[in-house]
């Protein structure tokens, strides 16, 4: 275990995304901000620091997706790859390196690492039953296996793991099992593969995890792994029956790959050498040396791979660290929705850049303000139009506008040298020079959301004291007081400067271009000196010209959004509506039968104690006749007389509440639910013409 109080190097890792979609808002707040967060606070501090990421790319799912759109699966890499990677750039993810798992320096370290356990003998080799889908013809990968979780009933568990209850399963233990590639039930058909035997490594993750970490690791990344070691684990097999991954490195495996989660956390590791050889820097002290502290940000759906699967790949190889802390988060939802790509029930970042240009910011401070650290959360965009109008912009903004207006008005924007300072102007910058250790103690907790409240804290320390000490007022009466005034408001300002840099980076930046400090650590101030140094800003250091942090978002702004998710939730619906099935074939015969003619509603009225019922009179070109029809509920008889509408005219009359009816208006529903006419629209065609 690595000596957590003074690391000597941070190797910090983000999940690899899979290069099926976009980013979304759910990784974005589930792993991608928070361990930006945590890697720039790190450099801050002035640690040595690898952030490392890269596109997942193998896996079952994207052959399908290339299959489905006709493409290559390297297409649907390409693309995806250069989509997720320029909205990292843009968002202001700082990885030391963005990879991939198709890039040749991971084909080789993922193959050198399975040889590795190989020859030592680690694996088993088996030749098992497993589910296959006749129609598509090939063996399924878990996740394309749904069926009943055998533990707790859930009958859209996968094949790896039952979202429900969180257990760990494999796929031929789902009651039910079927093929979500052609909706078929699944056969069985035996392969031989290669297991890592994961229950030879219990007592070590018990020892581990179960006792190593009890108090230090979240409560919710702790409970599923106690919950997995005490179920006892199994063999795990680490290759699988397809075209598309990296070939299985050995005799016998041919037609085969390494599973997507055995390769895909040693994309890691590959990334990390590949960012290395770049810098001229030796790789293994990063992965091997025990006074580095490994760090892996997760969502709760990779639990299992990072604090189970992959910890006992690193074990068994034998020469690496393993991780100090994978702190998981838990997953966020859409306006009371679950995020879906596949419903396109998301926002997406590369989308987002484009409604929200430069304003990275506030998606970044709301992502972590309502971050779902130890329980589902949820993202509405008022609750996002809240926090940048009324935090952002009321407090922190504020504050940063009125001090730069100010010294520029006063002072032509030179920083006023302090007299002596009262009580007050003490209190008040000992209390700026605590929040460094206040922010760094949630930081290095994990505890994110804390963390970016005691930032917004510091802003509102400096926006009390300026109403408090009013140099708008005292100016008229004390000049040499409002000097001292503002050189402590402009120490908060630069104080501020350096401390929202992990969290609003842009917002940093701009701060820092307009107090005129470098932008630097190395240049200008890190993260201790808000804590050692009260005088930041020099007198007759000359600041610029004040701007806007940030900009008020409006009303009209917000519904766009919101009826960008209607617009999906409405296409959803229309998708999977299930329609009425086909009625018993009939005969021509049976068709010419029925006599419908162009009519055109000339009278219509409510009938009496009747809530559904109109009695309409139609002109059928034969004559007017009554009908009545069952659609009150969607029209009124005003908005139908003159209306054009088909009619079934040789229906036998029926009598409905002592009226008669004549005939049959036809009638379909929309995705609302709310009834349409079938009717012709060329206004050329008369009354009585026939429908065949």
């Amino acid at each position: 275990m690595s000596d957590t109080k003074s690391p000597s190097r941070y190797t910090i890792t983000a999940a690899l995304p899979y290069t099926n979609g976009p980013i979304h808002i759910g990784h974005l707040a589930g792993v991608y901000v928070p361990a930006d967060i945590y890697a720039r606070y790190q450099r801050l501090t002035g640690k040595d620091v690898a952030f490392v990421c890269g596109s997942d790319e193998h896996g079952v799912a994207i052959s399908m997706k290339a299959k489905k759109e006709g493409v290559t699966p390297k297409d649907i890499i390409d693309k995806y790859h250069a989509i997720i990677k320029q909205s990292f750039v843009d968002f202001g993810i700082t990885f030391d390196n963005y990879s991939r798992t198709s890039a040749p320096v991971h084909h080789e370290t993922a193959s050198e690492f399975f040889i590795k356990l190989y020859e030592k003998g680690d694996f088993i080799e088996e030749t098992t039953a497993q589910l296959y889908d006749e129609e598509a013809q090939q063996f399924l990968a878990d996740r394309f296996v749904i069926g009943t979780c055998p533990k707790c009933g859930n009958e859209e568990a996968y094949g790896d793991q039952c979202e429900n209850c969180g257990s760990s399963l494999n796929a031929t233990d789902l009651i039910n099992p079927k093929s979500t590639i052609t909706g078929t039930v699944p056969t069985t058909k035996e392969t031989k593969h290669w297991f890592l035997p994961l229950d030879r490594y219990e007592e070590f993750l018990t020892d581990w995890i179960l006792k190593g970490h009890k108090d230090d690791w979240k409560p919710n990344v702790y409970g599923q792994c106690k919950s997995w070691i005490d179920g006892g684990l199994e063999p795990r097999a680490v290759t699988r029956d397809l075209d598309w991954g990296i070939p299985v490195p050995v005799e016998g495996g041919e037609g085969k790959v390494l599973y997507v989660w055995f390769d895909a956390p040693i994309g890691y590791i590959s990334s990390t050498k590949e960012w290395a050889a770049r810098e001229g820097k030796d790789w293994e002290p990063y992965w091997k040396d025990e006074s580095t502290k490994l760090v892996h940000f997760i969502g709760k759906d990779n639990i299992v791979f990072h604090c189970i699967i992959f910890p006992s790949m690193l074990k068994a190889e034998g020469s690496y660290i393993l991780p100090e802390n994978v702190p998981a988060n838990e997953f966020l939802n859409l306006e009371g929705n679950k995020l879906s790509t596949s419903k396109n029930w998301a926002v997406w970042l590369h989308e987002y850049l484009v409604d929200f240009p430069e304003m990275q910011d506030s998606l970044r401070y709301t992502l972590t303000a309502n971050a779902p650290e130890t329980k589902d959360n949820d993202f509405t965009w008022k609750d996002f139009q809240a926090r940048n109008n009324n935090e952002l912009v009321a407090i922190l903004g504020n504050f940063i506008n009125r001090v730069v207006v100010l010294t520029n008005k006063y002072y032509d924007g030179k920083v006023p040298a302090a007299g002596t300072l009262s009580d007050v102007d003490t209190e008040t910058l000992e209390q700026l020079g605590k929040y460094p250790d206040i922010i760094s103690n949630s930081i290095e907790r994990y505890r994110f959301r804390e963390a970016g409240q005691e930032l917004m804290n510091t802003a509102r320390l400096g926006n009390k004291y300026l109403a408090d000490a009013e140099p708008w007022k005292v100016i008229k009466v004390d000049e040499e007081r409002v000097k001292t005034i503002m050189n402590v408001a402009l120490q908060i300002a630069a104080g501020l400067a350096v401390l929202s840099e992990p969290f609003l980076p842009f917002t940093s930046s701009k701060l820092k271009n307009i107090l005129n400090i470098a932008q630097s650590a190395d240049k200008g101030f890190d993260w201790n000196d808000v804590s050692t140094n009260s005088n930041l800003l020099t007198a007759n250091h000359q600041i610029n010209q004040a701007e806007l942090l940030f900009r008020k978002i409006e009303d009209s702004e917000i519904q766009t959004q919101l009826d960008k998710l209607e617009a999906t939730k409405k296409a959803n619906e229309n998708e999977n509506k299930k329609l009425m099935p086909q009625k018993d074939t009939i005969t021509f015969d049976d068709f010419s039968k029925l006599d419908m003619r162009v009519g055109t509603i000339i009278e219509a009225e409510k009938m009496a104690k009747a809530k559904k019922l109109l009695v309409l009179k139609v002109d059928t070109g034969l004559d007017v006749r009554t009908i009545v029809s069952g659609i009150a509920e969607s029209f009124t008889p005003e908005e139908i007389v003159g209306k054009k509408v088909t009619v079934l005219v040789n229906l036998a009359p029926r009598a409905l509440r002592g009226v008669d009816s004549e005939g049959m208006i036809l009638m379909t529903e929309n995705a609302d639910g709310k009834l349409v006419f079938v009717n012709p629209d060329e206004d050329s065609v008369g009354n009585g013409e026939g429908i065949n």
